[in-house]
């Protein structure tokens, strides 16, 4: 085995432009919905799938939790 060090990825998002804050960009809201968008979509489309409900109206709003929590977060956090 090759001794290559192991170098942690950690995402970061930014978001500029907004009018929360006055610096008028934001890190911790976005980079936080990212990692609850990734953590719900792991739980939520194997069960969307796995129950069959992706041709139901439930199954779509379940599909689309997710997003709809990424900007709940984002919004929620002016910095």
């Amino acid at each position: 085995m090759a001794d290559i060090p192991f170098i942690p990825i950690f995402p970061i998002c930014f978001q500029c432009g907004t009018d929360q804050n006055p610096c008028h960009c934001k890190v911790v809201g976005p980079t936080l919905g990212f990692f609850t968008t990734v953590v719900s979509a792991v739980f939520c489309y194997p069960l969307s799938i796995f129950c069959g409900c992706g041709f139901t109206q439930t199954g779509k709003d379940m599909l689309g939790y997710p997003v709809k929590l990424n900007q709940k977060i984002s919004n929620a956090i002016p910095f």
